[in-house]
């Protein structure tokens, strides 16, 4: 017989609550992913049809956590007379009534085409935080089985990072982590909050007192369990691109002195290749005042053949003067790309540096000065601007995005008289530090 923690147990309740979609955020040790995985093999014992599906990021993680520990524990303390029969190849578990739970990593392309091949009665994202919200979408796509003993239901846990997260958008602001807007059902998107002492009969008191100990923002994330404020030390802020900000009307077609596309591939081979990077695509351009203007993301995660084809029809649809790459990662596979789209586009690879936080720095000064405006809301770009500290990149996955952005105004910006990009680079060259 298990016994749960007053926490533990309010968060069992709502795991059986009405509402489609469930976040279990907090602490490291909580009893989070245990509450979850039990709920899921009671909802697979009420109905020998029914099909579940836990999936993390990466696939040795799920099943050396779920696969290995949490599943095994579960059916020995919660449920000791089921006997499960693993089809590892497979990559699921059966129950005697029939039922299956698979579990599976969103970066194993051949088992995720297999999982993503099934629809579910529960889909469980298991460690959240290092999911992007981009998978998270396509995985929920496949909450679509229908059993009547058991409604669709979606299960997220998670150590909580930074607020502009997408977990926390969701479930804590109920705003679509895209266009920012209120949810339509807010009551679909219900969370409870665990931590360490909610768990204390299970761990020691040697434990809890190292998690005390840690430094401030790795004890608010594992041992108190809260959202913190953004990147320490971070080259961009909400705020600061926030005022900044401008409408298309503000910058009349007649002040744009040159528009270009930049683009920082991956090696994604299709929209259903989770484990890549997102293909970077961002329209810029440069006003007669000097200032540089992000007119568009049309970031994607295709097939070459079809980003290709995505960038030149952004490049004819902003009357671009060139399609911009980096040449030191993947420009000439860019301009290859580019040029079989569209043979008459001209392509142009910018030299810069290969480390992402020593590249991001002088851009970030473009934009504290007001140097730089966005033009509408590009959320993505902006959380991933907002994850960059001069240590480097914080947030989940590439900055692929942000890459795309900052050569398009690395590009724009190197026809500064003496104090641009490229100077900046020349004068780190030699050994200066100085700043813009």
């Amino acid at each position: 017989m298990v016994t749960f923690s007053p926490g533990q147990e309010t968060a069992r309740r709502l795991l059986e609550g009405p509402q489609r979609y469930t976040c279990l955020a907090g602490g490291t040790r909580s009893g989070k992913t245990f509450l979850i995985v039990r709920a899921i093999v009671g909802r697979a014992l009420a109905s020998g049809c029914s099909r579940h599906a836990i999936l993390r990021l990466h696939a040795n993680a799920a099943r050396a956590s779920i696969a290995l520990d949490t599943l095994p524990q579960v059916m020995h303390l919660c449920y000791p007379n089921v006997r499960l029969k693993e089809h590892r190849q497979d990559g699921y578990f059966a129950l005697p009534n029939g039922a299956r739970i698979w579990i599976g990593g969103l970066d194993d392309k051949e088992r995720v085409e297999k999982i993503l091949g099934l629809e579910y009665s529960t889909v469980y994202l298991n460690e959240a935080s290092q999911i992007p919200y981009s998978s998270a979408l396509i995985a929920l796509t496949r909450l679509a089985q229908l059993v009547p003993e058991v409604p669709q239901r979606a299960f997220f846990d998670l150590n909580p990072v930074g607020k502009t997260h997408w977990t926390n958008l969701l479930f804590g602001e109920k705003r679509d982590p895209i266009s920012l807007q209120p949810l339509k059902s807010p009551k679909n998107y219900q969370r409870e909050f665990l931590n360490p002492p909610d768990n204390a009969a299970n761990l020691s008191p040697e434990f809890l007192a190292s998690l005390a100990e840690l430094p401030e923002k790795q004890r608010k994330r594992f041992l108190e369990g809260v959202y913190v404020d953004e990147v320490e030390g971070a080259l961009w802020t909400y705020e600061g691109i926030d005022a900044n900000r401008r409408q298309p009307e503000d910058i009349p077609e007649d002040q744009r002195m040159a528009v270009v596309v930049a683009v920082d591939p991956s090696g994604a081979a299709g929209r259903d290749d989770l484990g890549a990077d997102e293909i970077g695509i961002i329209v810029a351009a440069r006003g007669s005042d000097g200032d540089c203007y992000i007119l568009a993301d049309r970031s994607c995660r295709e097939a070459p053949a079809v980003w290709g084809r995505r960038a030149v029809v952004a490049f004819h649809e902003f009357r671009a003067d060139c399609i911009v790459a980096e040449s030191n990662f993947g420009g000439e596979m860019v301009r290859a790309t580019i040029k079989a789209a569209d043979p008459n586009v001209p392509v142009r690879l910018v030299v810069a540096s290969r480390g992402k936080a020593v590249r991001a720095e002088p851009i970030s000064v473009r934009y504290s000065q007001g140097q730089v405006h966005h033009v509408s809301r590009f959320a993505k770009l902006e959380d991933q601007l907002c994850a960059f500290s001069s240590a480097g990149y914080g947030g989940a996955g590439s900055p692929d995005h942000v890459d795309a952005a900052i050569w398009a105004l690395t590009y724009l910006f190197a026809t500064d008289d003496g104090a641009g990009i490229i100077e900046f680079y020349r004068r780190q060259a030699e050994g200066g530090r100085r700043s813009l």
